[in-house]
């Protein structure tokens, strides 16, 4: 176990945060809140502990000068400053002696911002990457600027940042805060010692992007049931006419060897919705034989009956990625029905991995009947691969 804040003396101590406040911006206006807001328990917990909170988030990608004009953390600061009830200092800065000074003089209590950590990526024009490489220096530097650092930045956890790993590395004390907690517990039941009988469902356009999933999922779950686009590569290993649908060439084999060793336990759609093109269009439909002329973009009515009855008595169900291309009006139902399938189920705990999943769920009115939704969509889909989180890894041991 990593330690937690509630491992950790905070008091009148200078206390570096990174947080995740990634959020959408456009013409200075903040389009989603949530991520601020998720990151509230652990910034008010540190207020009222009499901490000195300093604060720092990436925004988006730098990939040159220009860029920063449009992606300062400003507006953020603004909108934080209305959440969290209080005056937020902002120091549009990454280093330097105006930044340190603010730090200095802040007292117990009271919040600072500074400047979007990806500004670090490019210096006098140049791409340097110095926050997304992890540059020694520039870890070291952040981290003589407090006493403690709390990781509560789980959409990053899965990236080696000088944000993250690179201040845990050079810090006396380092713990996670309450959001990166949360999301460790939940993805542990979830995904590591589930309750059976164990439904995990795999969306999303391609296998190559799931592969680790699905190989750490078969010896973990009682059904794995695939939808997407994904789902044609696998049409296409069984023999199927897919169509003009998506596939991965390179991938067949592997579908066939998945389907070989699952002994049952991976469930395909049985039919399909298609389109001639990839419009958003009134759909036809067909089996898993599809026409040549067509390419397929959800799951059919026969599929999602069969989903539901999967899901039936499912004790826990973890889902990452959509059954179908649910931008799409004409071709979201598919995933809407699997959503909905999974928030009506009684006594089940029931997990979204983040990304478009987490979307469909909050867009469909479905957020507050799953368990837990993951805030991190890489993070969670790397952790439902088994792999270890750099950004948590790195904190101290409990």
């Amino acid at each position: 176990m990593k330690k937690t804040l509630k491992d950790v003396k905070v008091a009148d101590k200078t206390v570096l945060v990174r947080v995740d406040f990634n959020v959408p911006i456009k013409d200075g206006v903040i389009g989603d809140d949530n991520r601020i807001k998720a990151a509230m328990p652990t910034i008010k917990h540190l207020v009222e502990q009499g901490s000195k909170v300093v604060l720092f988030s990436h925004l988006s990608r730098i990939k040159a000068e220009e860029d920063k004009a449009k992606k300062s953390l400003a507006p953020v600061a603004k909108r934080l400053e209305e959440i969290a009830g209080q005056k937020v200092t902002f120091i549009g800065q990454t280093r330097g002696e105006k930044l340190e000074s603010a730090i200095k003089n802040l007292n117990s209590g009271e919040i600072l911002l500074f400047e979007n950590t990806r500004f670090e990526d490019v210096k006098d024009g140049e791409v340097v990457k110095f926050e997304s490489k992890n540059n020694a220096e520039l870890g070291k530097y952040w981290a003589s600027l407090g006493d403690v650092f709390v990781n509560d930045a789980f959409g990053t956890a899965h990236r080696a940042h000088a944000s993250n790993v690179g201040i845990a590395s050079n810090i006396a004390e380092s713990c996670v805060g309450f959001l990166v907690q949360k999301e460790l517990e939940m993805l542990a039941k979830g995904v590591d010692a589930p309750e059976h009988p164990f439904v995990a469902i795999i969306g999303g356009a391609k296998v190559s992007d799931k592969i680790g999933v699905i190989d750490n999922l078969l010896e973990k779950a009682d059904k794995i049931i695939i939808g997407g686009g994904m789902a044609y590569t696998f049409f296409k290993a069984l023999g199927h006419n897919i169509g003009k649908s998506l596939c991965e060439e390179d991938k067949v084999e592997l579908a066939k060897q998945y389907m070989e060793k699952s002994n049952g336990k991976i469930i395909l759609p049985i039919d399909s919705a298609n389109a001639t093109e990839f419009k958003d269009v009134t759909p036809t439909f067909s089996g898993v034989d599809l026409p040549d002329d067509v390419m397929g973009l959800d799951i059919g009515p026969d599929s999602i009956k069969l989903f539901e009855d999967t899901l039936k008595g499912a004790k826990t169900v973890a889902w990452n990625g959509p059954m179908g291309v649910f931008e799409f009006e004409h071709y979201k139902k598919g995933t809407v029905a699997v959503c909905e399938a999974i928030a009506n189920l009684d006594n089940a705990f029931t997990l979204i991995g983040g990304g478009d999943s987490a979307a469909a769920a909050i867009q469909n009115g479905f957020a507050e009947k799953f368990t837990h939704i993951s805030t991190g969509g890489g993070a969670s889909l790397e952790y439902m691969e088994g792999k270890v989180l750099p950004g948590v890894e790195a904190i101290q041991n409990a």
